[in-house]
């Protein structure tokens, strides 16, 4: 991919957020990586969505280092660019603020599958991160909160649950894709505002048995998929 294309790819990405109805004000960022070069594109800190460009990407190189010195990367760089480094399957993340994710997130509640919904995006329960430690903080806190997420994701496959809950911040999702990843940040909050209201209705609810789980997940995804055209 082009780094013009690139660049367009994560300006459409960050605007989609806000669309959807996930950042308001300057909460959230979206990025991309371009593996063959290794650079990765982010939005700038602190500008308007409604002003944003191309022009304001901003480019790094894999460790997030920036390849030109117009803007200051958005804040979240170091989070972003721990999870190319450490899943390497992944074209896009995006960190929102979204209201009811942000409740799971706040609540140190994982969203697990009570339904079909989350299902057929989410193979098994949207984990919660542990709280950072003073000293993890203290000694970088973006960086750090990157690796708590990777730490997270251990023996897990981070593209059949692409999205995690960091305690008491909010929601990091990511996708192939800078598409996808949006998509999946969409798809997140409507099931995490399913599964808070199915659980104010019934607080004892268990999740769905595996085996339904594994039929709608599998039917969208993998070798033997059988959903669409």
């Amino acid at each position: 991919m082009s780094l013009n294309r690139l660049k367009q790819s994560v300006l459409d990405a960050n605007i989609a957020t806000v669309r959807h109805g996930l950042v308001m004000a300057t909460f959230g960022n979206a990025s991309g990586i371009d593996r063959d070069s290794g650079k990765v594109v982010i939005k700038p800190s602190g500008i308007d969505y409604n002003e944003m460009t191309t022009e304001h990407m901003v480019v790094t190189d894999l460790d997030g280092r920036p390849l030109d010195n117009r803007y200051k990367p958005s804040s979240d760089l170091q989070t972003h660019t721990a999870l190319y480094r450490a899943f390497p399957a992944i074209g896009g993340v995006v960190h929102t603020h979204s209201t009811y994710a942000t409740i799971m997130a706040q609540a140190l509640t994982p969203i697990v599958p009570l339904g079909t919904t989350h299902a057929d995006y989410f193979h098994g329960k949207i984990p919660v991160t542990r709280h950072l430690t003073q000293d993890e903080i203290d000694g970088g806190y973006v960086a750090a909160t990157g690796a708590l997420i990777v730490e997270t994701f251990k023996n897990r496959d981070p593209l059949e649950v692409p999205a995690v809950l960091v305690a008491g911040h909010g929601p990091f999702v990511w996708g192939r894709t800078t598409e996808e990843a949006v998509f999946n940040a969409f798809i997140l909050e409507e099931v995490a505002r399913m599964a808070w209201h199915s659980m104010v209705v019934n607080p004892g609810l268990k999740p769905i048995p595996e085996s339904l789980l594994d039929q709608h997940y599998y039917r969208k995804h993998g070798a033997g998929a059988t959903y669409g055209q």
